[in-house]
C-alpha cells in the first residue's frame, strides 16, 4: 500500500475531501496490519498516524497495547512516538497502565534524553497507583545533575502529589530544596507548583515564608514575583506578622516597577492580604489608589476592568480615597464595554456617601436621560429646560441602551438611596423628586420599586409628607402617565403609589375637592385592579376630610358645592361597579351606599333659623349647641381616621410578650391517649395474659360499658369463639351503637346521617318545631358596643415647613417589649451635615404650590430618633 507515512495519509485526505469516511476507513485497515508488524519502525509509523486521526476525533484505544510497546523501543525517535501516543489516547481507566512501571522506572535510570521524555509522560498519564510505585524515583530526580531533568521532575512531582497525597509531605520539604537551585529556571518552576498547591490548605506552607520573602527581595523576574506575591497573598490571612513584614518590600514594588502586571498582581495581594488595615497601610493604600486611578484613564480596556475590580474590594476599608477619583470612575460608567460598565456601577454603588450622593445619583441618572424622553409632557421636560450648558460636564450616552442595563442603572439609584434605611440621603425632598424623575426616564419594568420606595419613604419621615402630597397630587393631574399606563415603558405602579400617598395624608391638600375628579375618572378603569382599587379608596378619604372640613365651618351656602361634589362621586362610582374584578366592584359598591346615605342626607337638610320665633336670641343656658351642618358629612372621615399608621419594625412580631398563663407549647385539646393492650403467654404456658389477666379458651367477661367490649373485642378477638360468645358480642356492638345515636340526636352541632345504608335511624318529622335543639347563649361572653370615634380636628398648616428631616429607621414595636440596642458599624465618614448639592442636570421638580418658597433652600439638619426603651422585660415562653 502507499500510505506508509503520516505526511502520506495527510495528503490522502486532503485529495479525498469528498469520500473522506470511506478513505479513512481503509486507512484503519492498513494500521491494524501494520501494528501487528514485527518491524518497530513500520509499528511506530502507525502509531504515529493513529495519533494523528485521535486527535481528528477518532477512536484509538483498541491500540493501547501497541502503544506501549512502542514507548519500549531503545531508540529514542522511537521512543518519543509512544509516549507522544499515551499522553494523546491514555486516561486513568487505560488497563494497560498497569504494565508500564517497570518500563517507567527502567526509562528514569536510562540517558537524560530517555528521562526528559518520561517525565513529560508521567506528568500527563500519572494515576494513583503509578504515584505510589514512581514516587521514590521522582524525588530521586529533584537532585539530577541536569537543570532541565531537575525542572521537569518538579512539574511531575506535582502531579503525582495531586493523584497520591500521601506524599505531599515528603514532596514539599523536597521542594523546599529548590527554592535554592542554582538554576532560575528550577526556582521559577518550585514557586510556581508551590503557589498551585498552597491554594487548597495555604497555612500547610507558612515554613517556606523566609525562603519565599528573600526571592522576593533578590530575584529580577517579574513572572517569578508575580507568582511569590500571589503565594503571599494566599499566606498573609493565616499568619498575622508577614503583613507588617511584606508591606515594605510591596510598597516599594509598587513604587519602582514598570510592569503592569507585577504592578496590578502587588495591589491585588495588598487587598486580599489585610495589608491595608490599620493606621500603617493607610499610605500603602493611598499608592494603591493612585496606580489603580491611572489604570482608568489608560486606553487599555483590560486594564481599566481589572483596576475597576480592584477599587470594588477597597472601598470597604477606604472609601474616602476612592472618592477623590469619583469624576475619573464615573466616566467609565458611559464606556461603550458593558462589562467595564457593569464594574463602574458596582464602584459607584459601594463609594456613595452623604457628600457625593446626589452628584452622584445626578450622573448616573443622566444616562437614562434620551431625545425621546426630553420630548415627553413630564416632569423631566420641565426639568430640562432649567439645565445649565456645560461642555466640560457633558457625558457621552450611547445612542442605544439595551432594556437589562436601564433597569440596572435604575435599580443602581433605588439601591444607593435606600442604603441603610435612607442614612445618606441629607434632603428627602430632593430624593422625592428623583424617583418621580426615575418613573419618567427609566422606560423599563421598576414601577413597583418606585412605589415602595416612595409610600416608605412618606411613612417614616413625617417632615416630608407634605412635599410628597403636593408630588403626588401633581401626578395625579398629569393624565400622560396615565394615558401611557398600558405601555411596557410605563411605570404605573406609581399612580398607586400617588393614589395611596393623597388619600392617607389628604389633610395636607389645598383643596383636596378638586383632586375627586382625577381619582375617579373613567380612563382609572384601564389601570390594573389594585391600582384601581385604592383610586376608590382615596377617594372616599379625601371626601371624608373635606367633608369634615367643611362641616367644622358650615354655612348655608355649602350646601350646592357639596351636593355638587356629591352627585360627581355618584356618578363616576357607578363606572366601577360592573368592573370585572370582584374587589374594585366591592369597593365600589360599598362607597356607593355610603355616598348614596350622604345624598339622601343632604337632600332633607333644611336650613337652620338663627331666631326662635319671637325675635328673641338663644338662651345661654343651652345644653348643648344646635347642630347646623347635616351630620352625614361625619359619615367617611372616622372610618379611616381610628388609627395612626406607622411603619412597623422587622422585629415587632418575634418581640410581643407572652401573657402571663400562657403556654404556647401546650395542646388545646389534648391527643387521645391509646390503650396499649400486652398479650404475653403466662409461665405455665397454659394460657395467655390480657392486661396481667390469665384466660385460657373462656373468657372473662369484663365490667364497663358496649364501648369497653366493644374495644377490648377489636383489639383482642379470641380464637376459639363460640356461637354464643358472638352473638353476645354483636349485641354489645349494636347498643353501644344505639346509645351512641340517642346522644348525639339532642346535640345541635352534630348532623345526623338519614340516609345510611342499614339501619335508616328514626323518622323525623318537619313539622315538629319542639323537637329541634337549642344551644342556650346565656354564658357567652358580652360584646361591647363600638366607641364613638373621635372627630379629627383642623389643624394650622404652615407655609414653610421647618421641621427637621427624622427618619423613622426602628419603626413600631408591640406595648410593653423591650430590646437590646444593636450595634451600629460605625461609618468612616463625619457625621455632620452638608448643604444639599443643587442637580444641574435636573433641579427640583416643578410642583405648583400656592405657598411661597425660597429659591435657596437652607440647609436641611438630618437628626435620627433615639429608641425609647420602656421599663418592662421581654417575656418569653418558658418550656415544659
Amino acid at each position: 500500500m502507499w500510505e506508509r507515512t503520516l505526511q502520506d495519509l495527510i495528503r490522502g485526505l486532503r485529495a479525498n475531501k469528498a469520500d473522506e469516511s470511506k478513505f479513512i476507513a481503509k486507512a484503519v485497515e492498513e494500521i491494524r496490519r501494520e501494528v501487528k508488524s514485527d518491524d518497530m519502525e513500520l509499528k511506530a509509523g502507525a502509531i504515529l498516524k493513529l495519533t494523528y486521526l485521535d486527535m481528528l476525533g477518532y477512536d484509538m484505544t483498541w491500540a493501547s497495547f501497541n502503544v506501549v510497546e512502542v514507548m519500549s523501543s531503545s531508540k529514542f525517535h522511537l521512543k518519543s512516538v509512544g509516549y507522544l501516543a499515551a499522553v494523546q489516547s491514555f486516561d486513568q481507566e487505560t488497563d494497560v497502565l498497569m504494565l508500564t512501571t517497570n518500563l517507567l522506572k527502567k526509562d528514569l535510570t536510562s540517558t537524560p534524553a530517555d528521562i526528559a521524555v518520561t517525565l513529560n509522560g508521567i506528568s500527563h498519564i500519572v494515576t494513583p497507583d503509578l504515584g505510589r510505585d514512581l514516587a521514590p524515583e521522582l524525588i530521586k530526580m529533584l537532585n539530577h545533575s541536569r537543570p532541565h531533568i531537575r525542572k521537569r521532575a518538579v512539574a511531575a512531582l506535582y502531579k503525582t502529589m495531586s493523584k497520591y497525597p500521601d506524599i505531599v509531605h515528603q514532596g514539599v520539604s523536597r521542594l523546599e530544596e529548590r527554592l535554592e537551585d542554582s538554576d532560575p529556571s528550577v526556582v521559577a518552576a518550585t514557586v510556581n507548583i508551590l503557589c498551585e498547591l498552597a491554594r487548597r490548605n495555604p497555612q500547610d506552607y507558612l515554613p517556606l515564608a523566609p525562603a519565599l520573602f528573600h526571592l522576593m527581595t533578590t530575584s529580577t523576574n517579574n513572572w517569578m514575583l508575580i507568582k511569590i506575591i500571589k503565594l503571599f497573598g494566599s499566606l498573609s490571612p493565616h499568619e498575622p506578622r508577614l503583613v507588617k513584614k511584606l508591606q515594605p518590600p510591596i510598597t516599594d514594588l509598587i513604587s519602582t516597577t514598570s510592569a503592569i502586571s507585577l504592578l496590578y498582581e502587588c495591589v491585588h495581594t495588598c487587598i486580599i492580604g489585610g495589608m491595608l488595615r490599620g493606621s500603617d497601610g493607610d499610605a500603602l493604600a493611598r499608592t494603591c489608589v493612585s496606580k489603580l486611578a491611572n489604570f482608568i484613564q489608560d486606553t487599555d480596556q483590560n486594564l481599566k476592568y481589572i483596576a475597576l475590580l480592584a477599587m470594588v474590594k477597597i472601598v470597604p476599608s477606604h472609601p474616602h480615597l476612592v472618592a477623590e477619583y469619583q469624576d475619573t470612575i464615573l466616566t467609565s460608567v458611559s464606556d461603550q464595554d458593558i462589562s467595564i460598565r457593569m464594574r463602574a456601577l458596582d464602584l459607584v454603588t459601594a463609594m456613595v456617601n452623604r457628600q457625593n450622593l446626589q452628584s452622584i445619583v445626578q450622573q448616573v441618572l443622566a444616562h437614562l436621560v434620551t431625545e425621546d424622553s426630553l420630548t415627553m409632557p413630564s416632569a423631566v421636560q420641565s426639568l430640562s429646560q432649567h439645565l445649565i450648558p456645560s461642555t466640560d460636564a457633558k457625558i457621552g450616552v450611547p445612542a442605544s441602551q439595551s432594556q437589562s442595563y436601564r433597569l440596572v442603572l435604575s435599580q443602581r439609584i433605588l439601591t444607593m438611596c435606600s442604603q441603610d434605611t435612607y442614612d445618606n440621603v441629607t434632603n428627602f425632598e430632593w430624593y422625592l423628586s428623583v424617583l418621580v424623575d426615575l418613573a419618567h426616564v427609566a422606560k423599563v419594568d421598576i414601577g413597583a420599586q418606585i412605589r415602595d420606595q416612595l409610600v416608605d419613604v412618606v411613612g417614616r419621615v413625617r417632615a416630608a409628607r407634605r412635599y410628597a402630597v403636593k408630588l403626588m397630587s401633581a401626578l395625579l393631574f398629569d393624565e400622560s402617565i396615565l394615558q401611557n399606563a398600558q405601555d411596557d415603558e410605563g411605570c404605573p405602579e406609581v399612580l398607586w403609589a400617588a393614589a395611596w400617598i393623597c388619600g392617607e395624608y389628604c389633610s395636607e391638600l389645598t383643596d383636596p375637592h378638586k383632586l375627586l375628579p382625577h381619582l375617579l375618572k373613567s380612563e382609572v378603569a384601564r389601570l390594573s385592579p389594585d391600582t384601581t382599587a385604592v383610586y376608590i379608596t382615596a377617594a372616599m378619604k379625601v371626601f371624608g376630610y373635606w367633608a369634615t372640613e367643611i362641616a367644622q365651618q358650615w354655612t348655608d351656602d355649602n350646601l350646592p358645592q357639596v351636593k355638587s361634589v356629591v352627585d360627581m362621586v355618584l356618578s363616576q362610582l357607578e363606572l366601577f361597579v360592573h368592573s370585572p374584578h370582584l374587589e374594585v366592584q366591592e369597593r365600589a359598591a360599598n362607597a356607593l351606599q355610603l355616598f348614596y346615605f350622604i345624598q339622601a342626607d343632604l337632600n332633607s337638610h333644611r336650613p337652620q333659623l338663627h331666631d326662635n320665633g319671637f325675635g328673641e336670641a338663644s338662651s345661654s343656658f343651652d345644653l348643648a349647641p344646635e347642630i347646623c351642618f347635616p351630620k352625614s358629612l361625619y359619615l367617611i372621615q372616622p372610618l379611616f381616621s381610628a388609627y395612626q399608621l406607622n411603619p412597623v419594625s422587622v422585629q415587632a412580631q418575634a418581640s410581643v410578650p407572652v401573657p402571663e398563663g400562657l403556654d404556647l407549647d401546650m395542646w388545646f385539646v389534648p391527643p387521645p391517649k391509646p390503650d396499649v393492650i400486652e398479650v404475653k403467654k403466662s409461665k405455665k404456658g397454659k394460657g395467655k395474659e390480657t392486661n396481667g389477666v390469665k384466660s385460657k379458651h373462656k373468657r372473662k367477661e369484663k365490667k364497663g360499658t358496649g364501648e369497653d367490649l366493644l374495644y377490648e373485642d377489636v383489639l383482642t378477638p379470641d380464637e376459639a369463639e363460640t356461637v354464643e360468645q358472638r352473638i353476645a358480642r354483636e349485641q354489645s356492638v349494636h347498643k353501644a351503637k344505639a346509645e351512641r345515636l340517642a346522644r348525639l340526636k339532642d346535640d345541635p352541632y352534630y348532623i345526623m346521617d338519614n340516609k345510611q345504608s342499614g339501619n335508616p335511624g328514626p323518622v323525623v318529622d318537619l313539622d315538629d318545631l319542639d323537637s329541634i335543639p337549642v344551644v342556650r347563649l346565656d354564658g357567652l361572653p358580652w360584646i361591647p358596643e363600638p366607641l364613638e370615634p373621635l372627630m379629627p380636628s383642623l389643624r394650622d398648616v404652615p407655609e414653610v415647613s421647618s421641621e427637621p428631616f427624622i427618619i423613622d429607621k426602628d419603626g413600631e414595636m408591640p406595648e410593653g417589649a423591650v430590646l437590646p440596642p444593636l450595634p451600629r458599624t460605625p461609618s468612616p465618614w463625619p457625621s455632620g451635615t452638608s448643604t444639599p448639592v443643587h442637580m444641574a442636570s435636573f433641579p427640583a421638580y416643578d410642583v405648583p404650590d400656592s405657598d411661597e418658597r425660597t429659591a435657596a433652600p437652607t440647609a436641611i439638619k438630618v437628626t435620627r430618633t433615639k429608641k425609647k426603651t420602656g421599663t418592662g422585660k421581654k417575656k418569653r415562653a418558658q418550656p415544659v
